[in-house]
């Protein structure tokens, strides 16, 4: 049972910023628009996240600096796309050299230190219950957020007019835009929210994850929380489980390499993106159906006439 807790509570931890990022992203896809630079935000986010919480002594402060970091990255790429009408898939991987070259110029002075890691949830007895104790009652603020995150976001995309209109300016920005919805701010604000998430997931990772920082720390974990959006067809409820599978098999190739299973580690890695192809393949064989939350206009500049 030790072992089984140990090895859930590492499928959690690592889940948690794939969860985060896939979530603000899929925010801004339902609008209509790609940012394929979900990578730059997040290690911004590490860099930035770290040097503040260091400087201040603060997770706190460290998580919104993050936050700021990933969604100042948003806000350069929606100015290029939404306002100029730049390529968004150009722009998206622009974004993600831009992010990686900034995130080891500011992180440069603070590779290999180390700070005290965000602090876990302790509630008397029942975080002390075997097994499911630690699972459910001793995680980090950012594992519990996470989880409220995918909640609220459900609820807005499905129980709100607000919600609603995202969706409608997603599936057809020329008629949003005809019937008198602001299609360039609300895109805007859903991808400063993406933006703000990916930052977030990126200062989990050196805040939470693992509390120290390194170049690089995070090893494409963005361009998997594309590829997790797309797994879980644009609704959100399913990034849970995506999340914590695509996290399950990140873990299960460490574990299989400690056990002596012989299975080759670069297989392993290839499962979550193999995973993906198929449901795409699924996705486009049941287009026109239900099964498919695709925004139809996913991708395409919008601009408005004046």
């Amino acid at each position: 049972m030790g072992m089984l807790e140990a090895i859930t509570l590492s499928v959690i931890a690592a889940s948690t910023p794939l969860l985060l990022a896939a979530a603000g992203e899929l925010v801004v896809e339902r609008s209509g628009v790609l940012n394929l630079g979900v990578e730059g935000m997040m290690i911004i986010g590490t860099a930035c996240g770290f040097a503040a919480a260091y400087l201040t002594g603060s997770t706190l402060v460290g998580a919104l600096a993050g936050m700021l970091a990933g969604a100042a990255l948003a806000l350069v790429f929606a100015l290029l796309t939404l306002g100029l009408a730049a390529n968004q898939v150009a722009t998206g991987l622009a974004l993600t050299i831009v992010g990686v070259g900034l995130s080891g110029l500011i992180g440069a002075g603070y590779v290999g230190q180390r700070i005290d890691p965000a602090p876990h949830l302790f509630v008397p007895v029942l975080t002390e219950l075997p097994v499911v104790g630690r699972i459910l009652f001793g995680q980090n603020a950012f594992v519990y957020g996470s989880i409220v995150l995918v909640a609220a976001i459900w609820h807005f995309l499905y129980r709100t007019r607000a919600g609603l209109v995202l969706r409608a300016i997603g599936d057809n920005p020329g008629s949003a835009h005809a019937l008198g919805y602001p299609v360039l701010e609300v895109r805007l604000a859903a991808a400063l929210f993406g933006g703000a998430c990916a930052g977030l997931a990126g200062a989990y990772l050196s805040l939470a994850y693992t509390p120290l920082y390194i170049s690089g720390m995070t090893a494409g974990r963005g361009w998997i929380a594309l590829a997790l959006v797309v797994f879980a067809s644009w609704r959100p409820l399913r990034l849970v489980a995506g999340a914590y599978l695509f996290g399950a098999v990140s873990i299960g190739q460490l574990h299989a390499q400690g056990l002596g299973l012989g299975i080759p580690s670069q297989l392993m890695t290839s499962l979550p993106y193999l995973a993906t192809i198929v449901v795409l393949v699924l996705i486009s064989r049941a287009r026109g159906t239900a099964g498919s939350a695709a925004p139809a206009s996913l991708g395409t500049a919008f601009v408005p006439d004046r």
